[in-house]
């Protein structure tokens, strides 16, 4: 737990949703559709509807996605109570891990269905797109392979919220692509990951325990 965050158990459930939410993480996943949302108002063929569904498509798999770290590193034991930084609900008893699996699958429904519009867009693309953007949010500490436990989180991080999500946001709006977009996608795809760099840093002693190998850790 943080400074600045109330105790834990003077929490009512809308509030620990709000938290499980982590609404400080949002502004990595809102940055990189402004940016190519920015290019594309610079080259003149700006869509208002698609740049929205893109943000709040982007915003709600990072809402997603942060349910499922929350959910996944609880059973993993990377959350304990050593572990520094904000507080994590179902380590914390704020919110059962049957209900944050529920959550994780309604934000992710929801995802899918802004999705469905954005494919209607932009095509088969944008299928693929979705498809492996979904696949990553959930895989980042779930699945067989964990990529956040086996040392391929910033690799994946500056892809997604870099590349993907720069160049994908620009696509649904122009159907074209431009190497000055996909130049302007890496120094956001850093920002970004040097986000999970300093996160990983603060955390290497639990996460070692927890047999989480981050690079950090590493």
């Amino acid at each position: 737990m943080t400074p600045e965050e109330p105790e834990p158990s003077t929490l009512s459930k809308p509030r620990a949703w709000l938290l499980a939410a982590r609404p400080k993480t949002l502004p990595a996943a809102a940055g990189p559709v402004l940016v190519g949302s920015a290019l594309a108002y610079h080259d003149g063929v700006l869509a208002w509807l698609p740049a929205l569904a893109a943000l709040t498509g982007a915003l709600l798999l990072q809402i997603g996605s942060n349910f499922a770290n929350d959910y996944f590193d609880f059973f993993k034991g990377a959350d304990t109570e050593e572990r520094l930084g904000p507080t994590r609900v179902t380590a914390a008893g704020l919110i059962s891990p049957s209900d944050l699996r529920w959550g994780m699958v309604a934000v992710v429904g929801a995802s899918i269905g802004v999705g469905l519009y954005l494919i209607s867009v932009g095509g088969w693309p944008i299928l693929a797109i979705g498809a492996a953007a979904i696949l990553a949010a959930i895989a980042y500490t779930g699945g067989p392979f964990p990529f956040g436990y086996h040392g391929l989180g910033d690799l994946f991080v500056f892809l997604f919220f870099g590349l993907v999500a720069v160049c994908g946001t620009y696509y649904v709006q122009s159907l074209t692509l431009s190497w000055i977009v996909v130049a302007a996608s890496v120094p956001v795809g850093a920002l970004v990951t040097n986000i999970l760099v300093v996160n990983n840093l603060r955390d290497i002693e639990t996460d070692a325990t927890a047999g989480k190998r981050t690079l950090a850790v590493m």
